[in-house]
């Protein structure tokens, strides 16, 4: 089992102004993140794609299964979401907000 970071929760708050915003610009990025993980895992493993099924080979694929190991051992998308925002690297704007 990995070790947990606390994460203070009235900085995250901070950050945006509410709590609750800053929730949402950390999803959000986290689901820009996994979506440019999985098209580049998609894109390796296609590289290995056979141009015919045949179930043995796929399962014998050892540079497939090795890419696969190394994405899942890659800190999560919104670990890594919540440290940019953190970090202060994530740009946002509130669309509701009438400040020019």
């Amino acid at each position: 089992m990995k070790d947990f970071i606390p994460v203070d929760v009235p900085k995250v708050g901070e950050l945006s102004g509410n709590l609750y915003k800053s929730l949402i610009i950390v999803g959000k990025r986290a689901n820009q993140i996994t979506l440019d993980i999985k098209d580049e895992l998609t894109q390796k493993l296609a590289e290995f794609a056979p141009a015919y099924d045949n179930l043995e080979e796929v399962m014998e694929n050892k540079e497939q299964i090795e890419i696969s190991r190394f994405y899942e051992r890659k800190p999560k998308p919104t670990q890594v979401a919540l440290e940019e925002f953190l970090d202060e690297e994530i740009y946002y704007r509130d669309p509701h907000s009438f400040e020019d």
